[in-house]
């Protein structure tokens, strides 16, 4: 399994379309691009749309719960919750092994200039598989704005640039379609 995932956040003002309703979208989108494109991975690819994150990753703990005992198919763990603004590259956490065949797959993303892989992954959502050996990624993108609209009632659609989440798009469609069809899985 290939997972890809934001969270629904709105929980207290605004839309909660930044956070995390461009994580959702681009985890949504980037399955809907495989599926359009027909491309059909050696691997599962799933998207998760977490929810209770702000109330202590309810949501995430409960997904987890229900899918440990098969741990071992999960491939790579993938959460976006920072935003889809300019995307930059990847946060990663696993092997180094893992990390360099990460590395390698990001420059496929040389043409869109999003080819940086940082040191550990964050994700509340995510958490509990990377704690476990499952590698995780998480999207990392310009967030010097990401704080004008978190948890604001200014994080409205109008906040969303359609030319920057299709990059972000593009990340997530990339990473997980390849690693999802890659012949081994990552090595943990």
């Amino acid at each position: 399994v290939v997972l890809v995932s934001g969270h629904l956040d709105s929980w207290d003002v605004g839309q909660g379309a930044m956070d995390d309703g461009g994580g959702a979208f681009i985890s949504w989108e980037a399955l809907s691009l495989i599926k359009d494109l027909g491309l059909r991975p050696k691997r599962t690819l799933r998207l998760v749309l977490w929810t209770g994150e702000e109330q202590g990753g309810i949501g995430a703990k409960q997904y987890y719960q229900l899918h440990k005992e098969n741990i071992s198919n999960f491939d790579i763990v993938m959460e976006s919750d920072e935003g889809t603004f300019q995307p930059s590259g990847l946060g990663f956490a696993g092997s180094a092994e893992a990390r360099d065949i990460v590395k390698e797959i990001m420059t496929l993303l040389q043409p869109i200039n999003v080819t940086d892989v940082y040191d550990n992954a964050d994700g509340t959502d995510i958490s509990y598989w990377m704690r476990d050996g499952v590698p995780g990624a998480s999207l990392h993108n310009d967030i010097s704005k990401y704080f004008w609209f978190h948890h604001s009632q200014g994080d409205t659609m109008t906040v969303q640039d359609p030319n920057q989440m299709n990059l972000c798009a593009a990340v997530w469609t990339v990473v997980s379609y390849v690693i999802a069809d890659m012949e081994e899985m990552l090595p943990r």
